[in-house]
C-alpha cells in the first residue's frame, strides 16, 4: 500500500473531461535497428516483460472510505498488457499530417482509472522526410503517477544503449504487499485527517516568513514576475475537451554555442526562443498585448526535497517571456536577467512547500471547485493567472534504443488547463532539441504556425548573436594589422 502524497492526489482532483491531466509522449523509432527485426507480436511482448517489475506501470487507485484522505495505490493483479498497449496503423499517405491528427484525438482521450493510469498506441506505417517507414509510439501516463523528471526515468527503463542491451535503469522487483481492508483504511484516514489542523499550524509561520521577503524583493526590483498580471490572449479561456498537437526540432548545438557566447543557460534561450516564436505567431494574428506574457515554468526540486514518498516533486516560478521586445538578443539578455531573479527568489522558498499545502487538498471540494470554476467561466472574469506552462526537461546526450529501436524523436506533451489552454515542452535527445507543443483546439486553432516558428527564431538569435560579435572581432583585426 502507498498512500498518494497531496500533490499528486491534486492531479486526480483537477482533472474533469475538459481538463485531462496526463501527460503525453510521442516517440519516432527506426524499427531497422531491431535485432530480429520489428513484429507488434515481439515489441508488445517485450514491453509486457519489461513493465512487470515496476510499480508505476503496474499499480492502480483505491479510493479511501468516505473520502476521508487521498487515494492509496494498490497492485492491479489481474494486470492485463492489452488493456495498456494498442496497435494502429496511419491512413495513406501516412506522414507527418496524419500523424498529429491521430496523436491528437489520442490526447484528448481520458485514461480508465479503474486500471493503471497508463496507455500506450503503437503506431505503424508513419514515413518520415526521407520517406523510410518509421514505427511510432504514443504513450500517456497520469500526472498523479510522474512529473518530468520521474516520467523520463520510466522511460529510459524500457531504453538501452544497444540494440540488444539491457535497459539503461533496472529496478528491483516488485513484491505484492498485503492490502488493507476497509476498517484500517478508514483508521488511518482518519488519523491523517485529525493531524492536519497540528500540521497546517507548522506551515503558517515559514509561509509569513515567505510573504515578508516576497515584499522586499518587490520594493528591491528582484522579486519573480507576479500572477495575475499577465495580458489576455485568446488562448486564456474556459478550454473543451479537444486537443490539437504540432511537433519541432531544433540543433542543440546552436542552443549551446548561444547560451556559451551570451553566458546564458540553455533554460534562457530556450524561454528567449519560445517568447519570440509566441510573438511572432500572436502578431499575425493581430493579437499581440503590449505587455509580456508570462508563463509558469516547472522546476524539479527532486534532489533538494526531504519527503521520500510521492511521484511529483515539483514546484514552479513565473517567467516573463519577452515577447513584447522585438529584438531577440535584447529580449535573451533581459530574460536571462530577470530568470537569475526569479531562481534566486525561488532558492528561497522551500523545496517542499508546494508538496506540503497541497496535502489540504479535499477530494470532493477541490473537484466541485474546479468544475464550478469551468462551468461558470471564471478564467475569462478573473485577470489572468499565466498565459501558458513551458517545460524544459533534460534528456539522454546519446543514442538510445526503445526495445530495440532507434529512438529518432522524443516528443514530451504536458497538459493544459482552464485559463491556460496552451503547453510547451521541450526536450534534449542526443544532439537535437525536441519541441511538442499541446493546446486546446478552439484556443490555438493554428498550432502548426505557432511550432514552426521556433527553429526559426533559434536562427534569428544565433544572427543576432553573430552579428554583435562581428565589430568585436573586426576591431581586433584592426588593431593587428596597425600593429604590424
Amino acid at each position: 500500500m502507498d498512500r498518494l502524497s497531496g500533490l499528486d492526489a491534486s492531479f486526480l482532483y483537477l482533472e474533469t473531461p475538459a481538463q485531462l491531466m496526463h501527460v503525453c509522449g510521442v516517440i519516432v523509432l527506426d524499427p531497422s535497428t531491431i535485432p530480429d527485426g520489428y513484429s507488434y507480436a515481439a515489441f508488445r511482448a517485450e514491453l509486457d516483460r519489461r513493465v512487470r517489475d515496476v510499480p508505476e506501470f503496474t499499480r492502480k487507485l483505491r479510493k479511501v472510505p468516505l473520502g476521508l484522505d487521498h487515494p492509496i495505490w494498490v497492485q492491479d493483479r489481474h494486470f492485463d498488457i492489452d488493456h495498456h498497449v494498442h496497435r494502429l496503423a496511419l491512413p495513406s499517405p501516412g506522414g507527418y499530417a496524419e500523424l498529429v491528427e491521430l496523436t491528437s484525438h489520442l490526447a484528448g482521450l481520458p485514461l480508465d482509472r479503474s486500471r493503471p493510469l497508463w496507455e500506450m498506441w503503437v503506431i505503424e506505417g508513419y514515413h518520415g522526410t526521407d520517406g523510410q517507414e518509421r514505427v511510432v509510439v504514443f504513450s500517456k501516463m497520469h500526472h498523479a503517477t510522474v512529473d518530468g523528471v520521474s516520467g523520463s526515468n520510466l522511460i529510459s527503463h524500457l531504453c538501452s544503449l544497444e540494440p540488444d542491451a539491457d535497459p539503461v535503469t533496472e529496478v528491483e522487483p516488485l513484491v505484492a504487499g498485503r492490502e488493507p481492508g476497509h476498517r484500517e483504511l478508514f483508521g488511518r484516514s482518519l488519523v491523517s485527517m485529525l493531524a492536519r489542523p497540528l500540521n497546517a499550524v507548522r506551515l503558517v509561520t515559514p509561509s509569513a516568513q515567505l510573504v515578508t521577503e516576497t515584499i522586499g524583493r518587490a520594493r528591491a526590483g528582484t522579486a519573480m514576475a507576479a500572477p495575475l498580471m499577465a495580458p489576455r490572449t485568446s488562448f486564456n479561456g474556459t478550454i473543451t475537451g479537444h486537443r490539437t498537437l504540432a511537433l519541432a526540432d531544433m540543433s542543440l548545438e546552436d542552443v549551446r554555442q548561444v547560451k556559451n557566447v551570451t553566458g546564458t543557460t540553455v533554460n534562457d534561450v530556450v524561454l528567449a526562443v519560445a517568447g519570440g516564436a509566441l510573438r511572432g505567431y500572436l502578431e499575425a494574428r493581430d493579437e499581440l498585448p503590449s505587455s509580456s506574457l508570462l508563463a509558469t515554468v516547472p522546476v524539479s526540486v527532486r534532489a533538494e526535497s526531504q519527503r521520500s514518498g510521492g511521484a511529483n516533486k515539483v514546484s514552479a516560478l513565473f517567467a516573463r517571456l519577452g515577447t513584447d521586445t522585438e529584438d531577440p538578443l535584447e529580449r535573451l539578455r533581459d530574460l536571462a536577467e530577470r530568470n537569475q531573479h526569479a531562481k534566486e527568489h525561488h532558492q528561497a522558498i522551500s523545496a517542499d512547500s508546494l508538496q506540503d499545502w497541497a496535502e489540504f487538498a479535499a477530494p470532493r471540494t477541490f473537484g466541485l471547485a474546479v468544475r464550478a470554476y469551468a462551468g461558470l467561466r471564471l478564467p475569462e472574469r478573473h485577470p489572468v493567472v499565466h498565459n501558458l506552462v513551458i517545460s524544459n526537461v533534460p534528456g539522454p546526450p546519446i543514442p538510445l534504443y526503445f526495445m530495440g529501436a532507434l529512438i529518432e524523436g522524443l516528443y514530451p506533451l504536458g497538459p493544459v488547463f482552464h485559463g491556460a489552454g496552451l503547453n510547451i515542452t521541450v526536450m534534449s535527445n542526443n544532439g537535437k532539441v525536441h519541441v511538442g507543443v499541446i493546446a486546446c483546439s478552439e484556443s490555438v486553432p493554428d498550432v502548426e504556425d505557432l511550432v514552426r516558428r521556433f527553429p526559426a527564431e533559434l536562427a534569428a538569435l544565433k544572427a543576432a548573436v553573430v552579428s554583435a560579435q562581428t565589430p568585436k572581432r573586426q576591431r581586433k583585426s584592426g588593431s593587428r594589422a596597425a600593429a604590424r
